[in-house]
């Protein structure tokens, strides 16, 4: 099995301490919550408030300018970082966002797969827990059991259903996919989808199935989607990806034969590339690599180097 790789992925590793064993003491949560140096990110429509510019930040808010958005909105406790709590507010209710941009200066939602490259990796991490906690709770407000309205509860990381008579608690949700690179030792396989950006070119992905393990996840994707047999299954490194509600589960698999049959409801296109063709790829929309902060660029990165 492969080492993990160093550094973390982004949106991983951050240095926040979850201080789960907290959630459920309400009054510590309250205390927290009024506490000057506590810093809050409002979340709209999976828009996270960050400070504009080259080198974009988030646009953390305290208790006092916060206020006014806390009341009736679902909160979640981030957790600590030396000894500063982070929360985020989920605010998609309101139809204009304006009111608060105002509330720091230079500030606009904005998404995080456009920023998050540009970001600290620190926050960077943040905002991505922010979001995938922020979109779970816009998407499980009615108990999946019996309908009834569901209620926040432990600092946010539970939602309760209101009927009495059924009282499920329901978990924020993460969906297990599987990401490969495949290659026969001097080539690489990328293809894309047509709903990419222009030029986009990927390794292969594809969610886990209930009864699959991962490896056998690798194998069936990879099969299905490009009528390659692999083996030599390893694990590489892992990533959050809450877009909306991801775990990506990187490996590296090794092809048998090298014949495509491209299913062309999952692929538009699929191709061998070898080293020298990545390293002139021209970036542009005939032919460019993953984006920067995913995981494929890693694994295609981590194979250029010889890994």
């Amino acid at each position: 099995m492969a080492a993990e790789a160093s550094p973390p992925n982004f949106y991983a590793g951050g240095p926040i301490d979850r201080m789960a064993h907290l959630r459920r003491d309400a009054a510590w949560v309250a205390s927290r919550l009024t506490d000057p140096t506590t810093r809050i990110l409002p979340v709209w429509r999976l828009q996270s408030l960050v400070v504009a510019g080259s080198a974009p930040s988030a646009a953390w808010l305290t208790p006092g300018l916060a206020a006014s958005l806390l009341d009736g909105r679902d909160i979640a406790f981030l957790g600590d970082v030396e000894s500063v709590a982070y929360f985020a507010v989920e605010l998609s209710q309101l139809d204009d966002p304006a009111p608060v941009t105002s509330l720091a200066e230079a500030a606009t939602f904005a998404d995080l797969r456009t920023v998050g490259p540009l970001m600290s990796r620190a926050e960077g991490a943040l905002l991505a827990y922010a979001r995938g906690l922020m979109n779970w709770h816009a998407r499980h407000r009615f108990c999946g059991v019996c309908g009834s309205p569901t209620e926040s509860a432990e600092a946010g990381h539970v939602r309760r259903c209101t009927n009495t008579a059924c009282g499920a608690s329901h978990f924020p949700r993460t969906d297990p996919a599987v990401i490969m690179l495949v290659h026969d030792g001097d080539r690489v396989l990328l293809g894309r989808q047509a709903a990419w950006p222009p030029g986009m070119h990927s390794v292969l992905a594809g969610f886990v199935e209930p009864g699959e393990s991962l490896e056998d996840t690798v194998r069936r994707e990879v099969l299905e989607e490009v009528g390659i047999v692999v083996n030599d299954v390893r694990y590489h490194s892992s990533q959050p990806w809450p877009f909306p509600a991801s775990i990506m589960l990187g490996f590296t698999a090794r092809a048998r034969d090298t014949e495509l049959k491209i299913d062309q409801d999952e692929i538009e296109t699929a191709a061998w590339y070898t080293r020298d063709d990545l390293r002139r790829s021209p970036e542009n929309e005939t032919f460019r690599l993953p984006r920067r902060d995913s995981i494929a660029r890693r694994l295609v990165e981590d194979w250029l180097a010889g890994g």
